[in-house]
């Protein structure tokens, strides 16, 4: 299927593995020249170097930087001024109990996962309303549907960045410009691994034999594949897409149990 963006620019943040990963190399699977960022230089230049060796004709722009602070930013933008595709996406606050969480714990997980993507969105979206073409797409988490007790940092700043793009997003798609969100559930990625570690401390078992017990758990019997997820991201990214706006696209085996 061609999704028409061939020869579009993307910036895709956090873009050196998992799935943010994922998405870059979906969309340079569609001929998007891609600037990819993310903090860790050395697995940046290996994704870099993936996509340039698949795709020889794609233009392969790599930032190393920490994109939630203002340099970070200002440097993917120097490097890509005028995207047409904007892929918003950071690693999720540690879990926790809430309190146990100071301001400040607060504050980072907000400006991470709330301000960071507007601030992108605030320096792309005007452009890409007066060219008539533009697809935002934050990576967020299934948590702003069903809440996870242990990520309340996540919950919150993920949430409101929910609440502020339900409005921002019917007023740009006039201008063929959409916004929507799509909402991981358990993917096979560090982030995951990661998060099974305490857990399985507790419990006095490996992280692999928990990991196991949750992939059962879910009604495909399995994690997502990042892949699937970056095919997701393109396919909102793509021409025909421009009906679909202010969407939150639960992408979970299943899991969430609601009809809505």
């Amino acid at each position: 299927m061609d999704l028409g963006i061939k020869g579009r620019r993307a910036i895709v943040c956090a873009s050196s593995k998992g799935l943010g990963r994922a998405c870059a190399m979906a969309l340079a699977n569609e001929g998007v020249h891609v600037t990819i960022s993310a903090r860790g230089a050395e697995a940046l230049a290996r994704t870099a170097d993936e996509i340039r060796k698949a795709h020889p004709s794609v233009t392969v722009t790599e930032v190393a930087g920490d994109i939630t602070t203002p340099a970070g930013r200002e440097a993917v933008l120097k490097a890509c001024a005028e995207p047409d595709i904007l892929v918003n996406n950071a690693g999720g606050p540690p879990p926790g109990d809430f309190r146990n969480w100071t301001r400040d714990d607060w504050i980072k997980a907000i400006d991470a996962n709330m301000l960071t993507p507007i601030e992108l969105i605030k320096a792309t979206v005007d452009g890409m309303m007066a060219r008539k073409f533009g697809r935002i797409v934050n990576i967020t988490s299934a948590a702003v549907k069903s809440p996870i007790d242990i990520l309340g940092l996540s919950n919150g700043a993920r949430a409101g960045l929910t609440g502020f793009i339900a409005g921002l997003s019917r007023k740009t798609v006039a201008s063929n410009v959409t916004i929507n969100a799509l909402l991981p559930g358990p993917f096979s990625t560090d982030r995951l691994r990661g998060t099974a570690n305490a857990e399985a401390e507790r419990r006095g078992i490996t992280p692999d034999e928990l990991l196991a017990e949750r992939a059962k758990q879910n009604p495909a019997g399995r994690f997502g594949d990042p892949e699937e997820f970056g095919l997701a991201c393109a396919f909102l990214c793509g021409a025909k897409a421009g009906f679909i706006t202010g969407q939150n696209i639960l992408l979970d085996g299943g899991a969430f149990p609601g009809t809505l």
